[in-house]
C-alpha cells in the first residue's frame, strides 16, 4: 500500500472519530494501522490538551475585549461592543470544543480499561497476570488525576462565559457611556476570574502533558 493511499484512509478513520470512536470497527481499523487504544488514549488526551489552550487564549482575548469597551475613550463604539461579542462566541465555542474532548478522551478509557481488565483472564502465568494487574490499577489512578483536573478546569469555563454573556447581552441593549462607565468597575474581578481559569487550564495542561510523557515510556 502506497503512503498515499495509507495517509488517506487514516485521515477517514479519523474524521468519523466522533461518530464511531467506541465501536469494535473504529477500533479493529486503527490496530490495521498500529494504533492499540493505549496510542488512542495518549492521542485523545494530546486533543484535550490543545483544546484547552486554544480555550485560554479565546478567553484571554475576550478579556482584552472587555477591557477594550470598559477603557472606551472615542471612535466607534459600536465596532468595540462588536469585537467583544465575537471574542464571547469564540470563548465559547473553544469551551464546547473542550468538553468534546474530553468527552472522546473518556470513553477511550473506558473501552481500554475494560478491554485490559478482561485480558487479565487470559493470561497462563500468575506473575505475568499480576504485572498487568498492578499497571493497569496504576494506570487508572494516574489517569484519575488527570480527569480530575481536566473536569475542574472545564466546570470554571462557565461561570466565566456566564459573566462574559451577561455583560454583551447587557452592552447590547445599553451601549452609551453610562453603562460603559458602570460595567468598569467590574474589571478587577472579572480579571481575577479569568485569572483563575487560566491558572486551572495550565494545570490541566500541565497534568496532561506529565500523563502523556509517562505513558509513552511505559512508566504508567
Amino acid at each position: 500500500m502506497s503512503n498515499r493511499i495509507r495517509a488517506a484512509m487514516l485521515a477517514a478513520v479519523f474524521a468519523t472519530t466522533t461518530l464511531s470512536a467506541c465501536s469494535t470497527a473504529y477500533y479493529g481499523a486503527m490496530e490495521q494501522f498500529g494504533y492499540q487504544k493505549r496510542d488512542l488514549l495518549v492521542s485523545r488526551v494530546n486533543e484535550a490538551s490543545d483544546a484547552q489552550a486554544e480555550a485560554k487564549q479565546e478567553f484571554t482575548n475576550a478579556l482584552a475585549a472587555f477591557r477594550d469597551v470598559v477603557n472606551f475613550d472615542g471612535g466607534e463604539l459600536e465596532a468595540s461592543y462588536d469585537s467583544l461579542n465575537r471574542a464571547y462566541e469564540r470563548s465559547e465555542a473553544k469551551a464546547d470544543r473542550v468538553r468534546d474532548r474530553i468527552k472522546d478522551m473518556k470513553a477511550v478509557s473506558r473501552d481500554l480499561f475494560v478491554e485490559w481488565r478482561k485480558e487479565l483472564e487470559e493470561y497462563s502465568d500468575p506473575g505475568l497476570r499480576r504485572a498487568s494487574a498492578d499497571q493497569l490499577e496504576a494506570t487508572r489512578e494516574r489517569y484519575s488525576v488527570l480527569v480530575d483536573k481536566m473536569d475542574r478546569a472545564a466546570a470554571s469555563m462557565d461561570p466565566v462565559l456566564a459573566v462574559f454573556k451577561d455583560r454583551v447581552l447587557f452592552l447590547k441593549h445599553n451601549l452609551n457611556a453610562r453603562a460603559i462607565a458602570a460595567l468598569g468597575d467590574e474589571t478587577r474581578d472579572i480579571e481575577t476570574d479569568v485569572a483563575a481559569l487560566i491558572a486551572e487550564m495550565e494545570r490541566s495542561i500541565a497534568e496532561a502533558d506529565a500523563f502523556i510523557a509517562e505513558m509513552q515510556a511505559g512508566t504508567v
